[in-house]
């Protein structure tokens, strides 16, 4: 039964009452008062009302769906949906939510070198000296460069969370190991505080969406120069902090998690863990409809380099050793080509410059870094090497449509679909043209050809990179890239004896590639 509004409960104790009323005046006039009957009248209009309202609250309470007396019942529905192309749950307070995410980045590479010729003859070596062969025939296929399932979401309104795993990688994929693995409390607005394994904040290179990125891979002296503190996986605490125009963050970092070059290796654990701190601060000068501007600086400092030798190791020789190097901005062949090769270090410290510009569908970005390293006990006469690169990015959006900014991560993501392709409504997507040059120098006091190097001589190489993509997005989970480079590398030999070559020769080479990327992301 229910009782649907208040004008029928005062109608049935208003005839109550009258019965009543009637009732009494009737007993009054027949006889002598009788206060006993009266009395009984009234108890029963008093239940009638009071069980009037009984029905009125049940009428408004919802229905209980009743379940097993061994299922928990939630105080609050959950709702499922798709947000932003992701399958998302939440409760219907939003205060609990999760969120299924995956990346594929599946992609085909051709590599056109110069024939390979006899090893005692050819001398194009990779970043190690035992890197002999692949480095002169470089591996045209396929690879799985990224394979990524996880879950984020929100607990109790101010906690965020990310678990995400990896399965690709560079030149072959691996078995899986824990990419993104972080908790981070949102209640002191604008700051945030975040802890466990994830990639602090370093630049806009760093921080741009890797489903979004113009190219393939990041630039190598970005890559190099965020690497050194941060990069991908790195264990962390960091507070970052930001407003419609502006952006701080501030991080202490150890060490990646389970990972060596990239590759998940199982590595045994150092003596002690690198300990590093990295800043970043970025503004926005200009922010209208059509336009935007960003600049700002970051940088790294490494307090403590890893331990990897422990206390047995002879002189310290080797005990704190820092490399840098990387790959030729492609990952099908995962050889590196440039690298500076173990340095005995005492501190090590990056700084960078980054600024971007966007009107309308054109969009520029372009950042700075220098690396500098504080040698562990050098010997008279050996100095501290430093090391410097850059890059220059510039876009065209074909159809209009623009890259878009994420305060969040201080970075571009990359542009919104207007209009998904679709053969009966004969829309194409979204389409852009990009362009990239990058240069980063490992070179440091490298000396002339042909001859030895002195003590304090680095010859990591001179790696030059000119770009061109085409980049299609039939929606917003999908996209396919398409991307030509032509790479340049100069680098000396480091040692004739390792490297088996003649004292200093030109151990570097050109060559072009094509790749093509089919990606989708939730």
């Amino acid at each position: 039964m229910h009782i649907e509004n208040m004008p029928l409960r005062r109608l049935l104790v208003a005839a109550a009452s009258v019965s009543v009323i009637g009732s009494a005046a009737h007993a009054q006039a027949a006889t002598d008062p009788r206060d006993a009957e009266i009395q009984e009248l009234k108890a029963e209009v008093q239940a009638l009302a009071a069980k009037l309202d009984q029905l009125e609250a049940r009428a408004n309470t919802p229905p209980v769906i009743q379940t097993p007396a061994s299922a928990p019942q939630a105080a609050t529905p959950a709702a499922v949906s798709i947000v932003a192309g992701k399958p998302s749950i939440a409760s219907t307070d939003g205060r609990f939510t999760a969120n299924l995410h995956g990346v594929m980045n599946f992609d085909a590479a051709d590599y056109s070198q110069a024939s390979t010729g006899p090893v005692t003859t050819d001398f194009r070596r990779g970043a190690a000296s035992t890197d002999t062969s692949h480095a002169r025939d470089l591996s045209s296929g396929t690879d799985f460069r990224r394979a990524r399932l996880g879950v984020d979401g929100q607990a109790f309104g101010d906690w965020d969370y990310n678990i995400l795993y990896e399965f690709g990688g560079a030149g072959e994929e691996d078995a899986g190991h824990i990419y993104d693995l972080w908790l981070q409390y949102s209640g002191l607005k604008p700051f945030h505080a975040r802890i466990g394994a994830f990639t602090p904040s370093y630049g806009l290179d760093d921080q741009g969406s890797t489903n979004g990125m113009l190219f393939l891979e990041r630039s190598a002296a970005s890559d190099i120069a965020r690497g050194l503190a941060g990069g991908d996986s790195r264990e962390a605490a960091e507070v970052w902090a930001n407003g419609a125009w502006w952006y701080v963050n501030a991080a202490v970092t150890g060490r990646s998690v389970g990972v060596v070059n990239s590759q998940a290796t199982g590595v045994s654990q150092p003596y002690d863990s690198q300990l590093g701190y990295i800043g970043r601060l970025g503004v926005l000068p200009v922010r209208t409809e059509k336009a935007l501007v960003e600049i700002g600086v970051h940088g790294s400092y490494v307090d403590r380099p890893a331990d990897t030798g422990g206390p047995d190791t002879a002189a310290n020789a080797s005990r704190y050793s820092i490399t840098l190097q990387e790959r030729p901005e492609l990952r099908v062949d995962g050889t590196r080509l440039i690298s500076t090769g173990g340095i005995n270090a005492r501190h090590a410290d990056t700084v960078g410059f980054e600024a971007a510009g966007q009107y309308g569908g054109f969009f520029l970005q372009s950042e700075y870094e220098t690396i500098k390293i504080e040698r562990m006990n050098p010997a008279a006469g050996v100095s501290d090497p430093s090391f410097h690169g850059y890059y220059i990015d510039a876009a065209y959006s074909i159809t209009g449509e623009r890259r878009r900014f994420n305060n969040a991560t201080w970075a571009f993501d990359g542009p919104a679909v207007n209009h998904p392709f679709s053969v009966q409504d004969g829309t194409w997507g979204a389409f852009e043209v990009a362009a990239r040059y990058s240069d980063i120098d490992l070179n440091y006091h490298a000396g002339a050809a042909g001859a030895a190097a002195t003590a304090d001589a680095v010859r990591g190489g001179d790696q030059a990179i000119w770009s061109g993509g085409l980049n299609w997005y039939p929606n917003s989970f999908v996209r396919f890239m398409l991307d030509y480079q032509d790479v340049t590398i100069h680098r000396l030999s480091p040692s004739a004896t390792t490297f088996s070559t003649p004292v200093g020769a030109e151990i570097g080479q050109h060559y072009h590639v094509v790749a093509l990327r089919s990606q989708f992301a939730f």
